[in-house]
């Protein structure tokens, strides 16, 4: 079910829960999050996720509407000019469509064991910066990853910029937001799940030559300090992605992709050459 409400000023009250959507740094706002863009709007009306509204300019309008009166919920279809959008968002925007969807509640590390196997989880350790862990997000769902674990440090999935750079694929995995990412790694490693921190140094285990084929976690760290030394010493192993020319590190969203890509290789047959079934 949906409803259009037509908007024509900035400081409408209506569009307070996105202007206040701005400041938000460290945890989304009152459990509720913000779409950007057609793609991420689509994705989070064809999700599960409750929608609280959405805001889009009248050309818009129609390409949304079947979508919304799918919904179980009535959502408010807010229609404004895009010169009130790009106020909202601090510069001109082309499409000029968000939305506001509910955080959903995080899993608990129990209910992620009940995923089936073989089970390939990540988990991110001081991954502060929110575009990276949308990036991380995109990739695990591109390769198949069941489950996110967010450490303590890091930043939160449904942050503005992590829904935005991931593009939505966040709405399709679900996460555990760790108080103690080393206990997690424990607990995990007690379940049969093989705990493998990506780590640069040349003298740990490469990647070709790890087993991921089985049940396990793959735990990343931030860029510039990497996994913090209580999360390695938990881990079962520590494993490096084999580089040339003195680059000794990638980002930590290039290298999600090159640890994903190699777990779903050899899940699906293992041998080089082999094709993944799409």
């Amino acid at each position: 079910m949906f409803h259009v409400e037509p908007i024509a000023d900035f400081d409408d009250p209506r569009l307070a829960p996105y202007r206040n959507l701005r400041a938000q740094h460290d945890q989304p706002g009152g459990g509720i999050f913000v779409a950007e863009g057609e793609k991420v709007v689509r994705r989070l009306l064809e999700s599960p996720h409750g929608v609280v509204s959405v805001l889009a300019p009248p050309a818009w309008q129609a390409q949304y509407e079947t979508l919304l009166a799918a919904r179980p919920e009535d959502v408010p279809l807010f229609v404004a000019p895009k010169a009130v959008l790009g106020q909202l968002t601090g510069f001109v925007i082309f499409q000029g469509v968000m939305a506001l969807g509910r955080v959903p509640a995080p899993s608990t590390i129990d209910s992620l064991l009940d995923l089936p196997r073989p089970r390939l989880f990540a988990a991110v350790d001081a991954v502060v910066n929110s575009v990276n862990v949308g990036l991380v997000l995109r990739n695990a769902v591109a390769m198949g990853v069941q489950a996110l674990v967010v450490g303590e440090t890091s930043a939160h999935p449904y942050l503005r910029r992590s829904v935005r750079s991931c593009m939505g694929t966040v709405f399709k995995v679900p996460y555990h937001l760790s108080a103690d990412l080393v206990a997690n790694i424990h607990g995990l490693r007690a379940a049969g799940i093989r705990c493998l921190a990506a780590h640069p140094h040349a003298d740990r285990r490469l990647l070709p030559e790890a087993d991921l084929a089985g049940d396990c976690c793959i735990v990343l760290g931030s860029e510039g300090e990497g996994i913090r030394p209580a999360v390695l010493e938990a881990c079962d192993e520590q494993v490096a992605i084999p580089m040339q020319s003195g680059v000794d590190s990638l980002n930590v969203g290039n290298a999600s992709a090159v640890f994903f890509y190699e777990a779903w290789r050899q899940r699906a047959g293992g041998f080089p050459g082999s094709r993944i079934p799409v």
